[in-house]
């Protein structure tokens, strides 16, 4: 095989290198000899860096799994048992899905009805919700906004959630304002409540827990051992959560699907 013959190749210019290296350095003649050697296989053989560069990116993914499998393991505490993450679905659920998501981003709004019937079909998933606004200003007072409102009243948590998700177009602080008075919040006691530090402290672990993840975008899931960035769809949640229940060991990080990227970070 090719590349099992560039290996020798190689070895053997090695080889010559050590054996030369007792002697003061390579002649010119000496030099020039090595390098035309290499550089003629390469010529004649080019799919040999193909293989090569192959064989690179399968390391480059193998030690990607290693580093996530880790990670997933010293921060799935945190990850799914967050008291400042709201928690839906039922909370004794054999299975947890969490999930990333800023307010003012289009594939999150595309997602939601997904994970909704994905809950509603499946009763027993606990549902982690990790508010990680990367979508500038804006994104930052509705994800402040929701945490208040999950410490305020947790069972109001959700109803505004959906009430977010489902509003059309950028959202405005006066939209977040008025979406939150309709669930029943008084805006000067929730502007009180959203300056609170905890809440300061639970966005930055958010940011913190994603970039350990390798997560830069929203949404992005968090099923088993999988890392699923972007708007995946229902098929494949209901497959990545019937995954998770057979507890398979392996760890991956799914093809990339659309997301909203943060230009502020």
């Amino acid at each position: 095989m090719p590349c099992r013959f560039l290996i020798v190749l190689f070895a053997a210019v090695a080889f010559a290198a050590a054996a030369l290296a007792a002697e003061p350095a390579f002649t010119p003649k000496q030099k020039r000899a090595v390098e035309d050697v290499v550089r003629q296989y390469l010529r004649d053989n080019p799919e040999v860096l193909i293989e090569a560069i192959e064989a690179l990116r399968e390391k480059q993914r193998a030690g990607s799994a290693r580093r996530l499998q880790e990670t997933l393991a010293s921060k799935r505490g945190e990850l799914e048992n967050d008291p400042a993450s709201p928690v839906a679905g039922n909370p004794e659920g054999n299975v947890t899905v969490v999930e990333f998501f800023d307010y003012n981003c289009p594939y999150c709004k595309m997602v939601y009805p997904r994970v909704r019937n994905l809950l509603e079909s499946d009763g027993n998933i606990r549902y982690v919700l990790k508010e990680f606004p990367i979508l500038g200003p804006q994104s930052v007072a509705a994800a402040r906004a929701a945490l208040a409102i999950w410490k305020m009243d947790s069972k109001k948590y959700m109803p505004f959630h959906a009430s977010m998700m489902k509003s059309r177009g950028k959202l405005s602080e006066a939209t977040i304002f008025d979406l939150a008075a309709e669930a029943g919040f008084d805006a000067a006691a929730l502007r009180k409540a959203m300056a609170e530090p905890w809440i300061d402290e639970a966005l930055q672990k958010n940011i913190e827990l994603a970039e350990s993840l390798d997560i830069n975008g929203t949404p992005g899931f968090v099923i088993g051992n999988r890392v699923i960035p972007g708007a995946v769809d229902l098929d494949t949640l209901k497959e990545l959560v019937a995954a998770a229940r057979k507890g398979g060991a392996r760890v991956e990080i799914a093809p990339l699907q659309r997301t909203g990227k943060s230009e502020n970070r």
